[in-house]
Order: structure tokens, then sequence, then C-alpha cells
């Protein structure tokens, strides 16, 4: 086997040697870190999954209560909390998700950001794409939401689109139209009223026969209270009644109004819709009639609650029926009510405004106290786990030179002891060669005999500027004869191999014997520089000169 040969095989069986160890290595890391850095943070993200959905719907809860006690504010503020804190993995939780930002989108509608509102809204519908567990309901209404956003920009195309979408998702869910289903009915009578509005009226015709359809067919059914159903049918009829008005046809709008029972009219808000028809009508007496038939303790209820809401939709439009109808003394007095209004309005809204605006004071102190105390306890983990990897990162550096070094001494060690024994076989080859009868030798095995006795004795070799021409010269030889007797005889070497071989193997034997620096030994071996010494030396024995010389003292 020749020395390449063997070489090669050292090298793979140290490469192997090498994976198996880099593998074992990595593995003991992975180990490492499981157990010293995330081991307790397993349990603890288990925990926060826990505590992040709780927290969400507590959120969620707290936003509804205010909601219910027309504190605006902080129930803008729980909603976006709850929707924020499952923003990011909202499927802990799709229901309070899709909820909480619903409503957070209806909070920034109602206060005039159209824009954020569609945001949120495309937010929720694109995570909550192809998502089965996501509420169909909330998706209807997110979807309806979004049409009623699109109209408010001047958007009456997109907006038909995507109320279609709300109204098929809903159809989807219910497997058909006239099912019997008030949500599906009050989603009709709503996008009526948006396109009624605006002047639609070939689309709100279309959402108004969809509402009736719907209607009838909770009564054909018996879904529902009879009383509820009394009240739509009056909604619907009154719906019917203002849409002929505002399409020119008053006398159809007013034979529909006049057959409309006074049972259906005076329930619910079907009072202020007929009031509105009767005022568009400029039938201000009979809307002042009404105003005075409802009831008292409705009209006190308004009266108290004093919001700029109820003073716009309630009491200013009776004053206006009052006034027109040529009712002057009802209309005075109805102008002191909103004036009262007006500043206990003003009052009970700044009293408002600073109560909530204290809430969410201490409620931001609270979170910047906790997240303050979660930033330290997380700063105390990062440093404890940095810690901890700087060390096994030191370890495993040491661990692993270490291991390269002693595998590459080994290595190098064994190729040390391979060389020697080539180096022992060539001598035993020449000295074979030497002991043969001079008459069966070719010429060039004369010739080569020669000149390894030339280069061991003398050794030319040291001298840098030795080559071909000059061999020849002291063999009395040409330089031709010396190429052909060295290939012939070392391997098919060229002459310049051939000396740089003695020069390198001169080189080891200092190197083992000697202490002497490298470049000194280069120099003293006929290398005319370091570099060229290396690239030999590397390039015959697989090693540097360094490690040559440890390899030979281990």
């Amino acid at each position: 086997m020749r020395r390449s040969e063997i070489i090669t095989i050292i090298n793979a069986d140290c490469l192997l040697v090498s994976n198996n160890l880099l593998h074992s290595l990595l593995l003991l890391c992975a180990v490492l870190v499981i157990l010293g850095c995330t081991g307790k943070q397993v349990g603890d993200s288990e925990e926060k999954m826990t505590e992040v959905q709780w927290t969400a719907r507590h959120y969620r809860d707290l936003g509804l209560e205010y909601d219910n006690q027309h504190q605006m504010r902080l129930a803008e503020l729980y909603y976006r909390k709850s929707y924020e804190i499952l923003n990011d993995e909202p499927s802990q939780d799709w229901l309070v998700y899709g909820e909480a930002g619903y409503r957070y989108a209806c909070m920034l509608y109602q206060c005039g950001d159209t824009e954020g509102a569609l945001a949120v809204i495309n937010e929720i519908l694109d995570k909550a794409e192809g998502q089965n567990h996501f509420p169909a309901t909330i998706r209807s209404g997110l979807l309806s939401l979004m049409a009623q956003c699109q109209l408010h920009l001047a958007m009456p195309e997109a907006a038909k689109q995507t109320f279609a979408k709300a109204y098929q998702n809903e159809l989807t869910v219910l497997g058909g139209e006239e099912k019997g289903d008030f949500n599906l009915a009050i989603m009709c009578s709503n996008i009526f009223l948006s396109f009624f509005e605006i002047g639609e009226y070939d689309e709100a015709e279309r959402w108004l026969d969809r509402y009736e359809c719907e209607i009838l067919a909770c009564e054909k059914l018996g879904i529902g209270d009879s009383a509820l159903i009394e009240e739509q049918k009056g909604s619907i009829a009154l719906y019917k009644a203002r849409y002929l008005q505002a399409t020119g046809r008053m006398g159809e709008a007013a034979a529909v109004y006049a057959a409309i029972p006074r049972s259906r009219i005076f329930v619910g808000a079907n009072t202020l819709d007929a009031i509105g028809y009767l005022m568009a009508a400029g039938r201000y007496d009979e809307a002042a009639n009404w105003y005075d038939q409802l009831d008292s303790t409705f009209l006190a209820t308004i009266g108290t609650e004093t919001t700029f809401d109820n003073i716009a939709t309630c009491l200013s439009p009776r004053y206006s029926a009052y006034r027109k109808a040529g009712r002057t003394d009802e209309a005075l007095v109805m102008a002191d009510n909103i004036n009262a209004a007006i500043d206990s309005a003003l009052v009970h809204q700044k009293k408002s405004d600073a109560a909530e605006l204290a809430v969410i004071y201490q409620t931001h102190e609270r979170e910047l106290a906790l997240e303050e105390s979660e930033a330290k306890s997380t700063v105390y983990r990062i440093l404890a786990f940095s810690l901890l990897a700087i060390i096994i990162v030191i370890f495993v550096t040491l661990w692993r030179f270490a291991i390269a070094h002693r595998r590459e001494l080994i290595k190098n060690r064994g190729l040390f002891d391979l060389i020697q024994r080539e180096q022992r076989r060539e001598v035993r080859d020449i000295q074979r060669l030497a002991r043969q009868p001079e008459q069966e030798r070719t010429p060039g095995e004369q010739i080569f005999l020669r000149l390894v006795n030339l280069m061991t004795k003398e050794q030319p070799y040291t001298d840098a500027e030795l080559n071909r021409d000059t061999l020849a010269t002291m063999l009395a030889t040409n330089h031709r004869y010396i190429d052909e007797a060295i290939r012939e005889c070392s391997d098919a070497l060229s002459t310049n191999t051939f000396i740089n071989g003695y020069r390198v193997d001169h080189a080891a034997r200092l190197l083992t014997q000697t202490d002497e620096p490298i470049a000194l030994i280069a120099e003293m071996s006929g290398f005319a520089n370091r570099t060229t010494f290396n690239e030999q030396f590397r390039s015959r024995y697989k090693m540097t000169p360094s490690e040559y010389r440890k390899a030979a003292k281990a």
C-alpha cells in the first residue's frame, strides 16, 4: 500500500470520528440548553397561555360593563386591550378576539375614525380566513360594519358587495333563506336603512323585501314572540311608507301608513319612525299628537338621560313638531326643557369624562407598574440564561478544542509512524537495487544510484540554487538522463520534486533532532523562503512542520 493511500484512509477515519464527536457534542448542548434554560419555561408558557385567555376575557367583560354604563372611553379602552392581547395569537380564543375586535371597531367608527375601524376589521378577517372556529355571526357583523365604513367613505358599490358577503355568510350558516331567523331579518333591516339614508332607493327596496320575507317566515314557522312579530311588521310598514314617500309616491305612502294598526305604531322605536314619516309629510300636528301620546315614563327616562344624543334624537324633533304645528306655547316649554337638558348634559359629560379619565389614568399606572416588574423579571431571566449560555459555550468550545487537539495529535502521530516506515522501505529498496550485479542494472538505475549516493553523502540539496543542470554537472552526464533516471526509479517524480523531497526529509530530521527555529531549518534545508517550505512540507507529510515536531515528540 502506497503512502498516499494510507494517508487517505487515515484522513477518512479521522473525519468520521470528528463527525460523530460533533453530533454527540451538539446533542449534549441541546440537552443542556433544554434542562438549564427552558425546563421551567414550558410550564411557564402554558400558565401564561391560560393567563392571556383569562385577561382577554376580563378586559372584554369590563368593556361590556362600561359600554352598558355609556362610558365609551373606558369601553373602547378595554375592548382594545382585549383585542390586542390576543392579536398575536388569536387562536387562543377566537370568540373573544372576534367580539372584542368587532366592538372596538364599532367604537372607532362611532368616533369618526373610519379608516382605523377598517384597519381593525381587515386584520381580523385576514387572520380568521379559513378558520372554522371563528364565529360566523361575528364574521357577518364585521362584514356589515365594513360595509358601513365603505358607505361613509362614499364607496357605495364596494358596500353593496360587502353587505352581500355578510348576507351570504349568514345564509351559509342557516342553510338558506326564510328559515325564520330574527338575526338575519334585523341584518336586512339595517342594510335597508343604510342605503335608504344615502338615497340608494333601488338597493334599499331589495333589502326591505328580504326583511319582510324573513319576518313572514318567522310568523309562518311560529318562531319568536307574537308581540315581537307585530312590532317588526309595524317597522316594515313604516319603512315602506317612508320609502314610497322618498321616491315621490305620496299617495301610496299615505295609504300604506293609514293601513298600519295603531298597536304596531305605538311600540318600541316604531313611534319615532311614524313621527319621522309625519314630519316629512308635513303633518306636523299629527306628529305632535304622537309625541303627546308617548308613554310618560319613556319620555321621563329620556329626559333624565341627559346625553346629547337623546337631545338630538328625541327632544329637538319634538320641539320642531310643536313649532311647525303652530303649538307655540308647547314649543316654548320644550325649548326651555332642551336648554335645561343641554346644561345638564354638559355637567353630566364633564363628570363622566373626569371619572373615565381617572379610571384610565389609574389603569395606566397599574399597567406601567406591572410592565416594569415584568421587565425586571425578564431582564433577570435573560441575564441568568445568558450567563448559563456563555458558560455552556465556553465549556463546549474548550471541549471541542481539546478533542480536536487530541484527535489531530493522534492523527499526526499515526502519520509520523507511517512516514518513518515508508522512509525505511525506500531505503531498503535503494539498498536492494545497490546489491544487484552491475550488469543487471539499467542505465537509468545506474545513474539513479549515483544520484542517491550524491544526495545522501554530499547533501547538495541544501543549496537553494540546486537544479537538474547542477546535478548533471556533478554526475558528469546530461540533465535528460537525470530526468529519465528519476522518473524510472521513483514513481515518475520530476527532478524538482525529487530534490524538494530530500530537502523536506532533511528538514524533518532537523525538526526531530534539534530545537532550531523552523525558519532556520527551512533555510538550512535549501528552501529560499518559508512559504515554499511550508507548502512542500505539507504536500509531502500532510501536516505542518510544527505539527510534525509535536508528533515526533509525542
